[in-house]
């Protein structure tokens, strides 16, 4: 295979088993034009690196040599693990050759002229016969021609553009120059070839300086593409298209890290020209409308003045001020309530359960230390009772010393469903009814009183009603702070700068595994305090061990159901670290003690993958051969909760309901009984709990035995760089694996189940990164700027691990181009509104759009699923008939948004005639998400009312008289997602699509829109986009021009002056100037009647602007279809 000149580095793959990669590199060095040095790993090892010097020369007669020379077969691959003319044995394997198809074997695939890995090293169906030393023959004097045949033509581009010779004193100085200058970048649009671009590399490289190009090179349907030199040479990646900067014509040096795509030096899809196109009807009705517009504008000015509604208080009717009461006669009532309840029954058999947790065995010295400090740091192991009993003490000693009148104690809990069990165990153990002396509070919800004096709420609900100081609040206890919370992060900076002012509050921080030194030092030097925790011995088995025990063999066909897809992943995406550390185990050896089966289950085992028939098979193997005990599993989310559970329901043992209880857990599940979850089961019934990370340490459930560790959770990780989230199940840190592994033994000896190899376990990292570095900042932003507390950058740099600067400044142009934040950072009046939802800025100012245009149903509706979840249901085995339901609900409307809106309003026709159940079960429906979605609209309906901008008296219909109308939903849509904008480019008889960020992307397979060819419009609007296995966007809907031009982001004149542009020049309009003209007259009449409305929120814009909406309306309907 003849490698692109610029590589360096070739690495090589073998099956497992010993040998020796010495013949391979002695023939190698033999065989090359060049000489090689491989870098050489003991003779066990799977992979071989081997480099060379720059300049062309060819890696063909390396790879045969190789094939001949080893004493078993390998594959040369790329550093992501990628094969070229014969896939590879061994556990990563490879695709084959060109115009080959795919081998059925383990290791990797083959056919066409390539053999691929089959099995354990072995070959696939290609017509490879390197053992045969006549066909070897054959086949290397073969080799020789087609490699001279293809340096003969490697150079035909360059004959059509000339190579440029790089002058290298030349080059020196500019690089020098850049480096030296203010000047931040330097962009060459010349073409020196690809040894001239390894020159200006290593120059870039030795200045310091950040390079991206391409040494890009096409073979048949293949790429080759060279990972950007940013400090590095290049490494070579196999992927279906290629992100260089204008296909490799075009370099840049830099001073900063550089994006994969840059728009503006994409000359093909870097922007595009589209051509309005407006009948003579449809402009005579546009232009009368508005005339007619501003004629009864006039008249109301000069006739009547604006009646204005008294905006409703948005002050809490709950206080937590006792001015007006005697505090004493109070603090004596509640301190008799509290001793009468001590001597009821059921109190005192909680008494005696409470007694024998460690923490009571340090109340004493808990309560000196809050009374001597103001900061106190708590670790306490896995059920010493920290949750549940240092609050009740502060509450019990402030009660019993007559001071209940003045305490008022806050404690945080990370999730929702943790802030309402932990307070309704703490209110069963002072026997009352919750909602008395203790409640909680979430978004949605609350259960407390005017007697409400310990309050749990989530952390996001203190942050959204923070006051000033926390005027009120004697105690705040900050709960499993080592999860690092973006919230909490948050939280810890107004916290440190808030108790030099505040020095009555006590402040505790609690956290089952903390890294206590840390937040010691944050809050200068504050005293720390262990509580040890009590479990019985705990057995850890590990994936090799389980297998040996439980005889479980893996089948890489059965168990990884995505088949092939996960070796095409492989060959795309570049591994972890964490799982690489297994890949590159030589199993037959590190394994030598364990069976057979168990290292061939070894083999199969995929990192990338959950095996949900390994969890199946495990789960049966504990009801078949352990002891009575529940069974606690850790999965990464609710797709893997659901999927298991249908495994379960088929399966011959587990399926029996009335001997096992199978309970979902789930954070985001909505608030119904859960007592199930923490009840004992009946007789001779075991329970299996299926949760995610949330039962580490949020929840604590007791008759736990045994535990199963999938070894992943759900984490979104954020790429600065490129403006792109990914989403993908990762690998816990050590700290969560104890935290999983202390969930057994609670009652009795336990196990824990590890699904994953000890060698990952000893490659985690000790402790997660913190959200507040690997998420998006919008909303985080945004909360800085509505409680006044600065500069964004500079409050943020205050944090414990402070986020990239690249993130913040991010999250801040995003809130500047969607309005909430004018051109100084401070909040517009658009942005103060979008404080008072707790909804991403995007998401919020949808609903806010919705509802001054009247299609508040439908956004209520598609904001609720966004901010929540999307109710479909998609059932493996039956995939294809859900997604044509989910189709059927869009009809021609090419939208996901349209999918759910038809959905939600068909279910909620069902519930009323009594066929809730049997309508979500034909059309693939949650009827949970569908009921919490239901609250969610109620809920964001009564935030609406409480700004302004609707009346509860009205109803909803007021605000819905183009809830039926498409093209106006779809502009609200356009209003509250942009700028996520995708520009759809047909491509023949298919559509490419393609973003500002990152260039092309792909619509998600869930997508109503992913099998569409051709749309009728010619862009769409997204959700989200997040990089998994390809960059997809979720959730999108097909839009007009007029829709983007009139709701979309700020509209400017074209440099050119040949038309209007937005996006920063990424989207341009052209048409006749009468048109222009036309558009941003009606877009400016918009702009002034919305910002009226959102300066006075009681203002009826239909009847101070119903002319300019029907001109909206009017040109929406007329729909620009020239696509």
């Amino acid at each position: 295979m003849l490698v692109h000149s610029s590589a360096r580095r070739l690495l090589v793959s073998r099956g497992g088993g010993s040998g020796s990669f010495f013949p391979f590199a002695a023939a190698a060095n033999a065989c090359s034009r060049r000489p090689l040095a491989p870098m050489l790993v003991h003779s066990s090892a799977r992979r071989l690196l081997v480099s060379r010097g720059g300049g062309s020369g060819s890696f063909f007669p390396f790879a045969a040599a190789a094939n001949a020379c080893s004493r078993r077969p390998l594959a040369p691959v790329s550093a992501s693990a990628m094969s070229y003319r014969g896939g590879g044995g061994g556990r990563r394997g490879g695709v084959g050759g060109p115009n080959s198809q795919r081998g059925r074997g383990r290791g990797g695939g083959g056919g066409g002229r390539g053999g691929g890995g089959g099995g354990r090293g072995g070959g696939g169906r290609g017509e490879q016969r390197w053992w045969d030393p006549q066909w070897r023959a054959e086949r290397l004097r073969q080799m020789a021609g087609e490699e001279q045949a293809h340096m003969d033509t490697s150079h035909w581009s360059d004959a059509i553009e000339p190579v440029e010779k790089v002058d290298e004193n030349e080059w020196w100085n500019k690089i020098r120059q850049l480096r030296e200058g203010s000047q931040q970048e330097l962009v060459v649009k010349r073409n020196f070839g690809r040894d001239g671009q390894n020159i200006l590399a290593d120059m870039a490289q030795r200045q310091g300086l950040y390079l991206s190009f391409d040494a890009f090179f096409r073979i048949s349907n293949l790429h080759l593409e060279a990972d950007k030199f940013h400090f590095h040479y290049p490494v070579f990646n196999l992927g279906e298209d290629s992100n260089a900067y204008n296909k490799g014509k075009t370099i840049v040096f830099s001073k900063v890290p550089l994006p994969d795509y840059r728009a503006d030096l994409d000359e093909r899809h870097g922007s595009t020209q589209q051509e309005i196109r407006m009948s003579n009807e449809t402009e005579r009705r546009v232009e009368s409308l508005l005339a007619k517009a501003k004629s009864n504008s006039n008249d109301s000015a000069s006739t009547s003045t604006l009646t204005r509604q008294s905006r409703p208080s948005t002050s809490s009717s709950v206080t937590e001020s006792t001015k007006d009461i005697d505090k004493e006669r109070l603090s004596s009532e509640l301190r008799d309530i509290q001793n009468s309840r001590k001597m009821m029954p059921s109190a005192r058999s909680m008494q005696s359960f409470r007694d024998k947790l460690p923490a009571f065995k340090m109340r004493e010295e808990f309560l000196k230390a809050v009374a001597a400090n103001q900061v106190l740091v708590i670790s306490g192991e896995t059920g010493c009772g920290k949750t549940t009993q240092l609050p009740q003490f502060i509450l019990e000693e402030e009660i019993d010393n007559l001071r209940g009148a003045d305490c008022s104690i806050i404690c945080t809990q990370p999730r929702r469903i943790s802030a309402i069990s932990v307070a309704a165990r703490v209110a069963s153990e002072r026997g009352e009814e919750l909602g008395d002396t203790v409640g909680y509070q979430i978004r949605l919800e609350s259960k407390r009183s005017a007697q409400t004096r310990l309050l749990f709420c989530t952390t996001g609900v203190l942050l959204r009603r923070l006051e000033p100081d926390l005027v009120g609040v004697s105690h705040l206890l900050v709960d499993e702070i080592h999860e690092r919370g973006m919230n909490e992060d948050f939280l810890i900076i107004i916290l440190r700068d808030l108790l030099p002012r505040r020095p009555d509050l006590r402040l505790v921080l609690m956290s089952a595994t903390i890294n206590a030194e840390l937040f010691s030092k944050y809050f200068g030097e504050a005293p720390i305090m262990h509580i040890p925790g009590f479990t019985f011995p705990v057995t850890e088995l590990f994936l090799e061990d389980i297998l040996e025990k439980t005889r479980y063999k893996i089948n890489s066909e059965r168990d990884n159901f995505q088949g092939n897809s996960r070796r095409k992943r492989l060959a795309s995406v570049k591994s972890d670290p964490i799982s690489d550390a297994f890949e590159d185990v030589d199993i037959y050896k590190e394994y030598g003690n364990y069976s057979v089966a168990t290292r061939q289950s070894l083999e199969a085992w995929s990192a990338t993958e959950l095996n949900l028939s390994l969890v199946e098979g495990t789960i049966e193997y504990i009801c078949r051969h352990e002891g009575e005990g529940a069974i606690l599993v850790f999965l990464t989310g609710w797709d893997e909760i659901s999927k298991l559970l249908d495994k379960i329901k088929g399966n011959n043992l587990l399926g029996n309901s009335n001997r096992f209880l199978v309970i979902p857990l789930h954070g985001s599940m909505p608030t119904v009984n859960q007592r199930e979850i923490f009840d004992r089961p009946p007789a001779n019934m075991r329970k299996i709990v299926l949760a995610t990370n949330i039962a580490e340490s949020s929840i604590t459930i007791d008759d736990v035995v045994y535990v199963i560790d999938c070894g992943k959770a759900k984490e979104t990780s954020y790429d600065a760089l490129n403006k792109l989230a990914c989403l993908l199940p990762s690998w816990i840190s050590k700290a969560s694996a104890h935290q999983r592994r202390g969930r057994a033994g609670r009652v009795q000896p336990g196990a824990c189940y590890r699904l994953y190899p000890k060698v990952i376990y000893d490659a985690m990292p000790q402790f997660q990164l913190p959200e507040i570095l690997r998420t998006p900042l919008q909303e985080l932003c945004l909360t800085i700027k509505s409680l006044q507390l600065g500069a964004v950058a500079s409050f943020l740099a205050k944090a414990l691990q402070p986020p990239d600067p690249l993130s913040v400044n991010n999250a801040i142009e995003l809130l500047k181009t969607v309005g909430a934040l004018d051109d100084v950072e401070e909040l517009t009046s658009l942005g103060r509104h979008l404080c008072t939802l707790p909804l991403d800025p995007n998401i919020g100012k949808m609903l806010l759009i919705g509802s001054v245009f009247q299609c508040l149903d439908p956004a209520l509706t598609i904001a609720a699923a966004l901010a929540y979840r999307n109710p479909f249901v998609l059932p493996i085995d039956r995939k294809e008939e859900a997604d044509a339901v989910k189709r059927s609900f869009a009809g021609d409307s090419c939208s996901d948004h349209i999918a759910l809106v038809k959905a939600f309003e068909a279910w909620k026709e069902a519930r009323r005639s009594g066929r809730e159940r049997s309508f979500c079960w034909e059309n693939f429906l949650s009827p949970m998400t569908l009921q919490m979605m239901d609250d969610m609209r109620n809920q964001f309906f009564d935030l609406l009312s409480d700004i302004g901008f609707v009346s509860k008296t009205r109803g909803l219909k007021a605000y819905n008289y183009y809830g039926k109308d498409l093209e106006m939903v779809c502009a609200v849509l356009c209003a509250g997602l942009y700028p996520n904008v995708v520009q759809c480019k047909r491509r023949g008889k298919r559509t490419a699509f393609y973003t500002k960020d990152v260039g092309k992307v792909d619509i998600h397979p869930s997508s109503v829109n992913a099998g569409i060819h051709q749309f009728p419009l010619p862009y769409l609007v997204y959700s989200e986009k997040v990089k998994t296995a390809s960059i997809y966007v979720r959730d999108s809907t097909n839009i007009s021009d007029y829709a983007l031009l009139l709701f979309g982001g700020s509209l400017s004149e074209s440099k050119t002056g040949e038309g209007i542009e937005m996006l920063g020049g990424y989207l341009h309009f052209s048409a006749p100037r009468r048109i222009i003209e036309l558009i941003q007259r009606l877009r400016g009449e918009l702009d002034k009647l919305l910002q009226r409305k959102i300066e006075e929120p009681a203002l009826d814009i239909f009847s101070e602007g119903k002319g300019v909406v029907a001109a909206a309306v009017e040109l929406l309907h007329s729909q620009n279809v020239h696509h």
